[in-house]
């Protein structure tokens, strides 16, 4: 299947998987078409699956006070999940939201978790995984404290000119943490 295939071309540009890991892997996984608006993962619930991103976006949020935070998004090619509850095994602190129809590959972590013993390769793979999460939230939060809010929209353009055509003012606002009306402010100053 195309889909498989686009999954393991993405496993491959982080490192080589032999047939042997790919064999272990492959039989778990599952295709799935999701709408536009669902929620893959749920804040408050236990997650049990990591997904990759055959099409579409997705959004990273959390509600605090009656206001959503969006913290990150993805798009086509890219690992998703609520990685705090992946690790922990505690309940989710995000939702992640389809903001297109999307299509995934999921995998389900318990069997992920068992391959990581069998296989060094895929134990591997998992870690890369959590160190390219980790370094994009990084860069993110010292951008939030060191760069000005158009700063961070210019970066954003430039490195992702897709997500600023694609997503909502509000999404955008919240993902650079400055409020809907400056950030169209910001926006006219570009055109």
């Amino acid at each position: 299947m195309q889909q498989l295939q686009e999954l393991r071309k993405a496993i491959e540009n982080y490192f080589p998987i032999d047939e042997e890991a790919w064999s272990l892997l492959e039989p778990t996984l599952e295709i799935t078409k999701i709408k536009k608006g669902s929620q893959l993962v749920k804040e408050g619930e236990t997650e049990d699956s990591i997904y990759f991103l055959v099409s579409g976006i997705t959004r990273n949020f959390f509600i605090r006070n009656d206001k959503e935070y969006t913290i990150e998004f993805h798009f086509q090619g890219e690992f998703v999940t609520g990685y705090y509850s992946i690790i922990t095994g505690e309940p989710s602190i995000i939702t992640v939201e389809t903001l297109t129809d999307t299509e995934v590959v999921l995998f389900p972590f318990d069997i992920i978790r068992s391959n990581y013993l069998e296989n060094v390769k895929a134990a591997n793979f998992g870690r890369i995984i959590a160190e390219v999460q980790y370094t994009k939230r990084l860069k993110k939060e010292m951008d939030l404290l060191s760069l000005t809010a158009e700063e961070r929209y210019s970066k954003l353009l430039q490195q992702r000119p897709e997500l600023v055509k694609k997503i909502s003012v509000k999404h955008l606002s919240s993902y650079l943490g400055i409020q809907p009306e400056s950030l169209s402010r910001i926006r006219k100053s570009y055109i």
